[in-house]
């Protein structure tokens, strides 16, 4: 708890290293989490340091991992994460764990590009039995196509002018068959009729299921063509403008027999292929499967080395290039634990000459170490998120283990919601070590790593909802109600006005409810009267106090550092500008409540006026709270200078602090501080009626929310 309280204390500690013992040494080092690391290597840029190849290796490695887990995730083969950490690899294994990577990476390189060239050639053969397919009911002939086109008319028949037309033409007939996507297949089509100037016929039909791509691997509609031409120069401009639409073209057979022919074969080879890629598939599965046992640990080891590498690069040589020189950071008390770490490491190393350390003194500021344990980590990440505090200065995540989940439940005043949220995080912390936690989703991730945090704002939720009245946004009467309202039925339900709950009345209150606010509150016109004015008041007194508290844990900064001037002359001055006004302001909210009763309320003085009225000096007399609250009417002015006099007095000012001191920084900034601490004050005091202003608005939203659901639904 002490260390909570505040930092540790820290020392500046140098390390010599032997060259042949450092790897292990710092491996040790960092399994225990001692040090932190100073670059003595400022100066020298990251790719003229010692140890940049063994870094320059590392990425290699990780590199190579990491297309390793994107394959095994590919393969949808889970990935088994070991329980504990393993430690960085010994030095010798460093360069068999590189060689069986690299040669793991090169064999599934190999074996899933053939795998994809399989898949490609398949995909394609089955676009190519589609075409046949199609293609075979948009023409139907008994006689055989030859490369010359023969079926012409007798030419007896044929003008004179048709025949040399023809014979320009090159009386040669030709065919282009294929696939193309779906929604290109009218800019196809025009581009066709433009290019071509009419002397083609397309035919077009769709296929009935969805194909891959072989290119892409995208699952589209597809649309086989057959296109009929004249002559081969339009036959180039076909083919080209079906390369540009990226069309897939396959060779059209001329005859039935070679329609059928070519169907066989793609059937054959089509099972030979399927054969063929599931032995390759359950082969690199297999292949994947081995690497995924050893994959996390191989990840884990090779970040680890890269880290010792990047340590031993802030490390400095002594003359002979024999030792390596670090300074590092550590706490005082894990010294022996410095020295241990640094035996056990040259003794993993067989070194005969053992590395060692010893303290330095420094005047520099150590960095800021707050021991946490799982309880208090999440505290502690809302504090740092504001600012990590001075060394050894106090920690306010200590008491920001109270004051935070409550501050919350003011917000959040209702026992079913809260006793919802405190089982939630129950739930969490009693299955805190399931694995699954903490490989969930990025925000159940953070509702786990704040399940300390839940529990306990559920637990003061169901305290201020019991203080509240307040159950799933109901109230609850559990004890009766303190009210007798039949008193003020005549004078309220005949009279045509709503129920007012009025304590001056006669026999109408009767006592208090035990426990929290009173469930008749609900019915009565003036309750959010009623409510505001407690929950606004009480929402000043928790804000005054608690930033109050914060004032006061200066103090101790000021004494642990011993400058008992600073508490003079800055945190009493900053105590009675708060407790002289936001403290006043406090005492009269408690000394109306105690002096007014409901009979003298409506003569009471409004508690916002009287604060007002203190610092403008109003000319008409009040009655105040209590007798001789407004004191003297004003101030008497016994002598009032010239403004020669003042000019020449100022000016006399300045010229004796030119000539004795020289405190107009000081001064600057103390006026800064100052103003910044009284203009603070009150904007946060006034921050505060947040919790007021939100603790109303929660039932309001749950009421909506609830009606929303229960309309969906």
């Amino acid at each position: 708890m002490g260390s909570l309280f505040r930092s540790e204390a820290m020392c500046l500690a140098q390390l010599f290293l032997q060259s042949g013992t450092a790897y292990e040494c710092l491996s040790a080092l960092g399994e225990k989490g001692l040090v932190q690391f100073r670059d003595l290597n400022q100066n020298v840029s990251s790719f003229q340091r010692k140890f940049v190849g063994e870094v320059k290796r590392c990425e290699e490695l990780e590199r190579i991992l990491a297309y390793l887990v994107q394959e095994i995730n590919r393969a949808d083969i889970p990935l088994p994460e070991g329980e504990t950490s393993p430690p960085a690899p010994p030095l010798k294994q460093v360069l068999e764990m590189q060689e069986q990577l690299q040669k793991l990476e090169v064999e599934l390189r190999e074996v899933t590009k053939n795998k994809e060239k399989l898949r490609k050639n398949l995909l394609e053969l089955i676009e190519y039995t589609h075409m046949l397919r199609v293609t075979k009911t948009f023409l139907k002939r008994n006689v055989e196509f030859e490369p010359t086109y023969e079926e012409f008319p007798p030419l007896e028949n044929d003008s004179l002018l048709d025949y040399s037309c023809m014979q320009r033409l090159g009386a040669k007939l030709g065919f282009v068959s294929g696939l193309i996507n779906q929604g290109k297949v009218e800019a196809f089509e025009k581009m066709l009729w433009r290019v071509c100037k009419g002397y083609t016929i397309v035919t077009y039909a769709e296929l009935d299921e969805p194909l891959e791509d072989p290119e892409t691997g995208e699952v589209i509609k597809w649309y086989v063509f057959l296109i009929s031409f004249w002559g081969e120069q339009i036959g180039h401009k076909v083919k080209k403008i079906c390369d540009c639409y990226h069309c897939h073209v396959y060779p059209y057979p001329n005859t039935a027999e070679e329609r059928k022919e070519i169907q066989e074969g793609l059937n054959t080879r089509i099972q030979d292929l399927y054969t063929v890629l599931h032995k390759t598939e359950d082969y690199l599965r297999q292949v994947l499967c081995k690497a995924a046992e050893s994959v996390y640990s191989h990840v884990i080891q090779v970040k680890k080395m890269k880290a010792i590498y990047h340590m031993l690069n802030m490390c400095s040589f002594d003359v002979t290039n024999k030792c390596l020189i670090a300074e590092v950071w550590c706490p005082e008390a894990d010294l022996h634990e410095l020295r241990r770490a640094l035996e056990e490491g040259s003794r993993e190393s067989g070194a005969t000459i053992p590395s060692f350390m010893n303290t330095i003194p420094t005047k520099e500021t150590p960095p800021t170490l707050i021991r946490t344990n799982k309880f208090t980590e999440g505290f502690q990440n809302i504090v740092d998120a504001y600012g990590v505090g001075s060394y050894r200065e106090v920690n306010p995540a200590l008491f920001t283990i109270i004051t935070f989940p409550f501050l919350f439940a003011v917000m959040f005043g209702d026992f079913g919601h809260g006793f919802v949220m405190f089982l939630f995080a129950l739930l969490l912390v009693i299955n805190e070590n399931h694995p699954r936690l903490n490989q969930s989703q990025e925000i159940m991730r953070m509702f786990f790593n704040g399940r300390y945090i839940l529990l306990l704002m559920g637990l003061f939720s169901v305290y201020t909802g019991l203080i509240y009245n307040d159950c799933f946004s109901k109230s609850v009467n559990l004890f009766g109600s303190g009210w007798n309202v039949s008193a003020m039925y005549s004078s309220t339900v005949f009279r045509g006005k709503m129920l007012q709950l009025d304590p001056s009345v006669p026999g109408v209150f009767q006592g208090p409810y035990p426990l929290g606010i009173d469930p008749i509150w609900n019915l009565a016109t003036n309750r959010l009267t009623f409510l505001n004015s407690f929950k606004m008041k009480m929402s000043v007194i928790l804000g005054i106090i608690h930033m109050t508290f914060g004032v006061i844990l200066g103090i101790f900064n000021h004494l642990h550092f011993r400058k008992k001037f600073n508490i003079y002359l800055v945190s009493v001055p900053e105590l009675l500008f708060m407790l002289c006004i936001f403290g006043y302001l406090i005492f009269m909210i408690v000394y109306k409540w105690l002096v007014y009763s409901a009979e003298t309320s409506r003569v009471a003085p409004s508690i916002l006026i009287e604060f007002i009225n203190m610092f403008l000096f109003p000319a008409s007399e009040t009655n105040g709270l209590y007798s001789g609250q407004v004191g003297n009417s004003g101030y008497t002015l016994i002598r009032k200078d010239s403004e020669e006099e003042v000019s020449l007095l100022g000016s006399q000012d300045i010229e004796e602090g030119n000539n004795q001191f020289n405190f107009g920084e000081i001064l600057m900034t103390q006026v800064i501080h100052s103003i910044e601490y009284c203009l603070g004050c009150i904007s946060n005091t006034a921050s505060y009626l947040r919790l007021w202003a939100l603790s109303l608005a929660h039932a309001r939203i749950f009421i909506k929310t609830f009606c929303f659901v229960f309309i969906l639904l």
